[in-house]
């Protein structure tokens, strides 16, 4: 989980140099502070404050002079068709972090932006942190809140010498569907000749805005992503060999039409696999960057399709051959990338199969309602199943039902209750169904913070708002107020339960859990419940794809064009 802190400053932070002393100065655009208060709703402190250091102190940069680089942080994937809001305050703790607190929620973090600010400190620039901003997967995100970001890096822009932005990729607005795309043209609007960097999610959606704005475009090489850090590092390095003369990014972009299925955009395994091994073989060979990106195809816009971004050095042919090839490698694997799930009764039925005689739990993953691509996490129908054919020994969680946290709040640890859960959001998607009634005993209650042990994320505080377990005997539901990924075991370790100790684990989870359950478990079973993340595409009501499109459109052909 990405943890920001609330800062609502109308300032941006300057570390200056090695020493890293500090600048902490207003934003040029005295409107963006009024914006970030609105959306919030709140009003903040208005901080303006300096921090004593060695101010004097000067590195070269281009043309002998200091530079100033502006770095931020905007996270979001958005699934359109999800129920769930996406506020401002959904971008932290209690909303973005802004100035000093944004470097220091990424500086010795894992993130790209850690990275970019690592490789500016080397070159002694001038650090310019406006904002960092990172949310959950969830529904489109309030133009207010879009705003209120996008606002605070474009009024820090003025001046810096070179930008490099940690995005997603695939993020939609109430008015923007192209967020990124957008963001990326304000940006170069206002500074025509910088050298703009970009990291993006594996996930992204790359859109022709984005590549006409941007000298370096680097994704996420894994899936589960454990190489942010990585990606930001490889896009600040083209970044400064371009300032110094030493590289001459062109940028060459291929996007078959084909929609993705995220289960099957692993890196581990099949035609994603060799995708990826072909983009490292053409690093190898001297192409500067080869970026392969599954997409995000749960955002309905032109194209949430897969892209194959190659940044070459100099030879624009050279470049386009590359992403030429391995685009075309992708189209005549294209059914690998289509995912198909069994029936649920089917899948639980295996996990029970696999269960004995074994010594250690079984994962059952709930893609269809999956937290990091916009599930609500909190349909029922994997646990009413497993349930049903008896199963017991459950761990499940985490499952976000505020109203029912608040009840187990006020009943107190030890009470024995009877709460309705899930099953309270209504969308497109969801038929609505009833929420389960369960009765149990609450076990703990906490402020559901932990700290990330896990390979993503890693040291990084989450919060998963307060949580409550219920324990009914027979299953032991951890309740959250936020939607929360089980990054590592801390998810269950925070309230008192050893997941090991399970004899099933049913996770709203898709990937991200893999490196740290996987290990601890027997097996693992892949579970398509309803859900606005389901794998049956035939749920969706696509109204904005570009058809034809595979594999919506069985019949789609494509012919590359430049």
């Amino acid at each position: 989980m990405d943890v920001l802190s609330d800062a609502g400053h109308d300032a941006v932070y300057l570390p200056c140099g090695a020493s890293a002393a500090m600048i902490f100065a207003p934003c040029k655009d005295g409107n963006s502070h009024n914006e970030i208060e609105s959306a919030r709703g709140s009003s903040g402190s208005g901080l303006q404050r300096a921090v004593a250091g060695d101010a004097e102190r000067r590195a070269e940069g281009r043309e002998g002079q200091r530079m100033k680089i502006l770095i931020a942080r905007m996270n979001h994937e958005t699934n359109t068709f999800s129920p769930v809001a996406t506020p401002l305050a959904a971008f932290g703790r209690n909303g973005p972090s802004f100035g000093e607190d944004a470097f220091n929620d990424n500086k010795g973090m894992q993130t790209a932006m850690a990275a970019f600010i690592d490789a500016a400190e080397r070159e002694h620039a001038e650090i310019v942190t406006p904002v960092s901003a990172s949310a959950n997967p969830s529904g489109p995100v309030e133009a207010a809140a879009y705003d209120a970001i996008c606002n605070a890096i474009v009024a820090a822009a003025a001046g810096c010498d070179a930008v490099m932005l940690d995005l997603h990729g695939a993020m939609v607005a109430e008015n923007s569907s192209d967020g990124e795309g957008d963001l990326l043209e304000r940006v170069r609007a206002l500074l025509p000749d910088a050298p703009i960097a970009v990291a993006l999610d594996l996930h992204g959606n790359v859109t022709q805005k984005m590549i006409d704005n941007a000298d370096v475009i680097v994704s996420f090489k894994t899936y589960p992503h454990v190489d942010m850090y990585e990606t930001g590092a490889h896009a600040a390095r083209l970044m400064f060999e371009l300032i110094h003369g030493n590289a001459k990014p062109v940028i060459a972009w291929r996007q078959p039409p084909l929609l993705t299925h995220t289960l099957r955009s692993a890196t581990a395994e099949g035609a994603m696999k060799r995708a990826v091994d072909a983009a490292r073989a053409a690093e190898a060979n001297g192409t500067l960057a080869v970026s392969v990106l599954p997409g995000f195809s749960l955002a309905d816009i032109d194209a949430p399709c897969i892209s194959v971004v190659v940044v070459g050095n100099g030879e624009r042919a050279e470049a386009e051959a590359v992403a030429e090839r391995i685009a075309r490698q992708i189209w005549d694997e294209r059914e690998d990338f289509v995912y198909r799930s069994a029936p649920l009764a089917e899948s639980v039925a295996q996990a029970a199969l696999l269960a004995r005689g074994a010594d250690k739990p079984v994962l059952l993953l709930d893609h269809g309602d999956n937290c990091m691509s916009g599930g609500t996490c909190d349909t029922m129908d994997l646990l009413e199943e497993a349930l049903k054919q008896k199963l017991e020994g459950i761990v499940s969680g985490p499952l976000c039902d505020p109203q029912a946290v608040a009840a187990l709040m006020a009943a107190g640890v030890g009470s024995t209750v009877t709460v309705t859960i899930g099953n309270k959001l209504a969308s497109d998607v969801l038929t609505p169904r009833p929420p389960m009634a369960v009765t149990g005993v609450v076990r703990a209650l906490t402020d559901g913070e932990y700290v990330i042990s896990g390979p993503t994320y890693t040291g990084q505080r989450a919060f998963m708002g307060r949580t409550a377990v219920l324990d009914t005997g027979t299953v032991k539901l951890v309740i959250t107020e936020h939607t929360h990924e089980p990054w590592d075991l801390g998810v269950f370790e925070s309230v008192g339960i050893d997941p090991r100790r399970a004899r099933f684990l049913l996770l709203k989870s898709r990937m991200y859990c893999r490196p740290v359950f996987v290990p601890i478990a027997a097996a693992l079973v892949e579970c398509d419940s309803r859900g606005v993340t389901s794998s049956d595409y035939g749920l969706f009501a696509f109204k904005h794809v570009k058809r034809p499109v595979y594999p919506l459109d069985r019949q789609t052909k494509w012919t590359s064009t430049n």
